[in-house]
């Protein structure tokens, strides 16, 4: 073979590879598209992957790397990135107290529109943290996850006198992820500024924290099967890889779902995700939903009684949350092991398509182990 004909196989193969990888890369969700795009832009270094950290005292800000926001990105499709967090260097004891997060122009780092916030999430490492407290048992019971900024809650703090330990030196993960509903043919960069604020006060009740989410049936050999029988709590899930769950009696739930055009409620039973014991008191409740939501409400549904719900304001000319409204009290509600409680979720989708959606709660109990745990003098040798 000469070596023209060599050149021009080889051109011919490289054209195929382009075509191939480019066919490939259309045919990604949004989400997956946004994690390719990450990645090249920091390999070719148009991006800086490090976070910009000021901790001062009493509040840790981070700015994180640019987002290029080209086109719509919906709820967890956006560009995300993930910050670890360490208060301070020793294992001074530290209190969390409030979260918040605000969309910057990559530029100058003056604030923007909300609109660009999709969601923070706190996480922490479950065995360090509660061997730290010697509450070993804990361990692997919950998703690790702490708490939840997102679209429509962009400050979150807890009731006086209550707060989340930590040992400074613990690891915390942060995770900012890019929103855009409504300006498809966007070309611009962003940031995100997310505050954690703490405190060293003595006479702080500590909270431990358990997430609650709607999860609702679907037909798990037809998954995408539509209309679903309006009879039933029954849901179309977005996708079937990611917020899917088994019942432990082989049926499929989906955290994750698609709602029709105009108003539907959503529910279900929770009694699983919160593990209580015996009894336990909320003292504050921080919500993720989407656009569309109107309403959330936690529900006895042993004694009929709402425990509280969030009224949700949606944006009126165009889609986003305005305000979703988080639960707190410094008296506390009192929950009981032999209750059936519920989430309840009403939603009015007023677009003219179907949407997807969410229904979360990040509930905050007084820990009265670990406050007699904090109690008891430190023994020096």
């Amino acid at each position: 073979m000469t070596k023209s004909k060599i050149y021009k196989f080889l051109g011919v193969l490289s054209i195929l590879g382009v075509l191939s990888i480019s066919f490939g890369y259309w045919q990604l969700p949004n989400r997956h598209k946004a994690i390719v795009k990450s990645y090249l832009f920091e390999k070719l270094g148009l991006v800086n992957p490090n976070w910009k950290v000021i901790n001062k005292i009493d509040t840790y800000k981070m700015i994180s790397p640019e987002f290029y926001i080209d086109g719509i990105y919906k709820s967890m499709e956006g560009p995300k990135s993930t910050n670890f967090v360490q208060l301070s260097q020793d294992s001074t004891l530290l209190w969390l107290t409030e979260f918040h997060v605000k969309a910057l122009d990559a530029k100058t780092l003056k604030e923007v529109s909300k609109d660009f916030i999709c969601h923070t999430n706190v996480d922490f490492n479950d065995t360090k943290y509660y061997s730290g407290f010697h509450l070993e048992k804990r361990i692997g019971t919950q998703y690790p996850r702490l708490t939840s900024l997102s679209h429509g809650i962009e400050n979150f703090s807890f009731p006086k006198g209550y707060g989340v330990p930590m040992k400074g030196n613990e690891i915390l993960s942060v995770t900012t992820q890019a929103l855009n509903h409504n300006i498809p043919d966007a070309n611009f960069w962003i940031r995100h500024e997310v505050d954690i604020n703490y405190s060293h006060a003595k006479n702080i009740k500590p909270l431990m924290s358990r997430t609650a989410f709607i999860m609702i049936p679907y037909d798990k050999n037809d998954p995408y099967k539509c209309p679903t029988d309006p009879q039933k709590n029954q849901c179309i899930p977005v996708e079937t890889k990611n917020h899917s769950y088994d019942d432990g009696k082989g049926n499929k739930l989906s955290g994750h779902w698609v709602i029709p055009i105009g108003k539907n409620s959503y529910r279900s039973t929770i009694n699983n995700q919160l593990q209580i014991q015996d009894s336990l008191r909320l003292h504050a409740a921080a919500i993720h939903v989407h656009p569309f939501a109107t309403e959330i409400t936690l529900y006895d549904s042993t004694l009929k009684q709402i425990i509280f719900t969030s009224k949700i304001i949606n944006h009126k000319n165009k889609i986003g949350l305005t305000k979703v409204n988080p639960f707190k009290s410094e008296k506390g509600i009192w929950m009981y092991k032999e209750h059936q409680y519920e989430i309840i979720l009403k939603v009015n989708n007023t677009s003219k398509s179907t949407q997807d959606m969410m229904g979360s709660m990040f509930l905050f109990f007084y820990d009265k182990e670990l406050d007699v745990f904090l109690q008891k003098p430190i023994v020096t040798y």
